[in-house]
């Protein structure tokens, strides 16, 4: 028998992973489970440090047939990890042409193609390498393993894959940086970035990443607005608020007597 609830699926690394932890306060899971509530299932398969090889090896041993659970939503967030500079001693970087096929992989395996989801890219925001580089000194590195040059390479890569596949696009990189005084626009290949060693500390990336990576409540309230304001604009009768609950409220007779009628015999 299949499962009564649909799912919204989380397909992520850390930053997946952790959006349910409320110790620091919002996070963008629970708030999207809070919204969902006896409507779908929020299911979190954040995966901390995976980069998009890994996550296609486990896609088969995590996502249900449709006959267990439907998936409803799909959301797809790599690229931290695979943004990993080449000779960082992480051994986490994938090259940009294969970080894009994984990507496409993803999207159209079979098992996923099975459900029909909606599915929602999520491009990576920008790293703060001055918050950063003290981790990896830390870890005994001798140079930082990620640069928020590369790091925008690997979000264009996801706005460009979401174009080719016709796909939606939540470009958190584009979001987060909407935060600084940064002119996005008038950006070129060699000009500095917010959040390079090689520039001034910028505030408004330490109000979202606590480490220059992983996201303080801010960081998730601008993920949640942004996701569920774009399933507002393409499906606008899958908001939260427009979908029925499952199973009867307690105190509706009728419900109760057709949900009654309908369970199959013992």
């Amino acid at each position: 028998m299949p499962a009564v609830y649909e799912q919204f699926f989380l397909f992520g690394d850390s930053i997946t992973q952790d959006s349910f932890d409320q110790q620091r306060g919002f996070g963008f899971s629970a708030a999207l489970q809070a919204d969902y509530i006896r409507r779908l299932d929020v299911v979190n398969r954040g995966f901390s440090g995976y980069n998009t090889r890994q996550a296609l090896s486990v896609l088969p041993s995590i996502i249900p047939s449709p006959e267990q659970a439907k998936i409803r939503f799909l959301t797809v967030f790599f690229g931290a990890n695979d943004a990993s500079l080449p000779n960082a001693p992480n051994k986490q970087h994938i090259p940009l042409d294969e970080y894009k096929a994984n990507l496409e992989k993803i999207v159209t395996h079979p098992q996923i193609v099975a459900h029909n989801p909606r599915i929602i890219l999520i491009a990576p925001p920008p790293i703060n390498e001055h918050l950063w580089w003290p981790r990896d000194q830390e870890s005994g590195y001798t140079s930082v393993s990620r640069t928020a040059a590369t790091t925008k390479e690997y979000a264009d890569a996801v706005v460009g894959l979401g174009a080719k596949l016709n796909l939606p696009v939540v470009n958190l990189w584009k979001a987060f940086m909407a935060k600084t005084n940064f002119q996005i626009g008038g950006w070129k290949v060699g000009d500095l970035l917010p959040g390079s060693l090689e520039t001034a500390q910028n505030d408004a990336l330490v109000e979202l990443m606590y480490d220059g990576l992983h996201f303080h409540p801010a960081g998730y309230e601008i993920l949640y607005q942004e996701v569920t304001k774009l399933i507002a604009e393409l499906w606008p009768d899958q908001v939260a608020e427009k979908l029925p609950t499952i199973l009867p409220g307690w105190n509706d007779a009728a419900a109760w007597q057709a949900w009654e009628a309908s369970k199959p015999s013992q």
